[in-house]
């Protein structure tokens, strides 16, 4: 904390904000819109800046006047803005940080946000924000352009590699390349390929140019010790191996090329079968716990999209009879799954758009967004959960599961022919217990597919009358507060008096079962009070620590 301090001293310092550096007084709430306008403003201008951090900051007025600001005091919901900013950014990047520290005995708020990636201006809700000095204006068609100018100026993959040769590729990596160009375009297969020499082959699949050595080319098909060509980036790719309790077990290292690092990997991991113990009409009897099609997307996705110049590596972690992690480093350019999913053409940025060119032509991935799709449809089909991704921390991170979290909710699932993938994938963080965004929770209730009050979301009777769950379904919505009251009331019929134990015990039992311990205590008790206070059909003769409920 002390070095934020030191941070908000120094922009305090400042005769004035800037296109960089902005502080609004926010004394009770600010709105989230204009927060989003913000963010992306302050997020092109420091880009344009060539700054590393802009810098927001509530509490503060225009004069640098100290009032301090109570703008969500809950730290839970204070953080939460980093999903929701990401929700509605093209790129979907967020804050850095958001810092609470005191100043002069007074709460503030700083906000850390990044610049934009290069070559893609920031946009809120699909507009571009700039500043002006010290006000908020549209990006203009400059200010737009000299950003996305920075994609056509450089990629990293493109580059030459002075003093590399072919020699200092590996002709198996060539070998398996030159497979994939004949499967990629069958009309050249045969002899014409067979009769390239390995400069035209390379030139011809666009992993070369005009012969010389590109980094592309040492990433995927260069010998181990090639792999000096590239730094400080590295072409790695680590499997580990973890026990039910996080402990490493077993770990290799790969290097380049990574064309043959991917296949390498895929035999290190243990794709045991799965037995599933439910109805066979609807499961087979055993399957792979992981797609191999699912493994190979995942991995060739992490070396397509790698950020190189972060110098780290790629990660494929096991974790015993559970899941597969998949993590590279490099924010996700599309900005959301929602939006690749979404998407019926490619992406229009890719970080390394000479490798990934490249990765295309010899049939390792392919561009139009097809992929991740293949992997979503893959898991459903299996009634396993959806692929899950984790892409903050300038890092992408997915996982993978290899086994049926509840087989019910799966078999409902496949029983409703008429859900879209999109709506599929909302079903599915209900099923984990996952939070949805407001316009997937309002969409899921549109269509009588969820009922319950955030985050208690549970499958709403439509779906469990099509799919012979009705009981279940009662289970987790519980009954309507007249029938708890009307079981209380027959209870103090019977047996004249009540206390809070007993009242606890009567209902406990038949309350919903999405409400934890301490919400189900919480219900009974404003039962409870509506009966004595509001309906007065109940009265209490005992006292306020040991109630003692009797019929008025």
């Amino acid at each position: 904390m002390k070095n934020i301090i030191k941070q908000l001293d120094l922009l305090l310092s400042l005769p004035a904000e800037n296109e960089v550096v902005e502080w609004k007084e926010a004394k009770t709430n600010f709105d989230f819109k204009e927060l989003g306008k913000c963010f992306s403003a302050l997020s092109n201008e420091t880009n344009l800046k060539n700054k590393n951090s802009a810098w927001l900051i509530f509490g503060i007025k225009n004069n640098k006047q100290i009032i301090g600001t109570s703008y969500r005091k809950d730290l839970s919901k204070l953080n939460s803005l980093k999903h929701e900013i990401a929700q509605q950014t093209i790129n979907g990047i967020f804050f850095v940080e958001i810092y609470e520290a005191k100043k002069n005995g007074k709460r503030v708020i700083i906000f850390e946000i990044p610049p934009a990636p290069r070559g893609i201006p920031t946009a809120w809700q699909g507009h571009y924000y700039a500043r002006d000095n010290e006000s908020l204006v549209p990006l203009s068609i400059e200010k737009i352009e000299r950003i996305r100018s920075q994609a056509k100026l450089e990629d990293w993959s493109s580059q030459i590699c002075d003093g590399a040769k072919i020699k200092d590729l590996d002709p198996i990596a060539i070998q398996k390349a030159r497979e994939g160009f004949s499967r990629k375009n069958p009309k050249l297969a045969g002899k014409e390929i067979g009769n390239w020499s390995d400069e035209i082959f390379l030139n011809k699949a666009k992993i070369t140019i005009n012969s010389e050595i590109t980094r592309t080319a040492i990433v995927l098909l260069g010998k181990s010790e090639s792999e000096h060509f590239i730094n400080p980036a590295n072409a790695k790719i680590s499997w580990i191996l973890k026990n039910k309790d996080g402990v490493e077990k077993d770990y290799e290292h790969f290097s380049c090329p990574l064309i043959l690092a991917v296949d390498n990997v895929y035999k290190k991991i243990r794709n045991l079968r799965y037995r599933y113990i439910s109805d066979r009409t609807l499961f087979p009897d055993e399957i792979d716990r992981y797609d191999p099609a699912t493994i190979r997307e995942a991995i060739n996705n992490c070396i397509a999209h790698q950020d190189y110049e972060l110098g780290g590596k790629i990660n494929v972690v096991e974790n015993e009879d559970d899941n597969l992690v998949f993590s590279n480093l490099g924010s996700f350019i599309p900005g959301t799954i929602e939006n690749v999913i979404e998407s019926d053409s490619p992406s229009e940025y890719y970080r390394n758009k000479f490798l990934t060119d490249a990765m295309v032509n010899v049939n390792m991935i392919d561009t139009i967004g097809s992929g991740i799709k293949k992997m979503f449809i893959s898991q459903k089909n299996r009634f396993f959960p959806l692929p899950e991704y984790d892409l903050t921390g300038n890092k992408v991170k997915l996982v993978i599961i290899g086994k049926v979290l509840d087989v019910k909710y799966a078999r409902k699932l496949v029983q409703i022919p008429d859900l879209d993938l999109k709506t599929i994938i909302a079903l599915d963080k209900v099923q984990k217990r996952k939070e949805l965004s407001s316009i997937e929770n309002k969409k899921l209730r549109n269509r009588g597919l969820i009922e319950g009050r955030s985050p208690n979301l549970y499958i709403s009777s439509m779906v469990a009358s099509r799919t012979g769950e009705k009981s279940e379904y009662i289970k987790m919505r519980g009954f309507k507060d007249d029938h708890y009251k009307k079981m209380i009331l027959e209870y103090l019929e019977k047996y004249k008096t009540a206390s809070k134990n007993d009242i606890e015990k009567l209902i406990v039992d038949i309350l919903p079962r999405i409400l934890d311990e301490q919400q189900k205590k919480n219900k009974i008790r404003n039962i409870v009070y509506a009966m004595s206070k509001k309906d007065r059909t109940i009265v209490n003769t005992g006292t306020t620590r040991y109630p003692k409920w009797s019929k008025v």
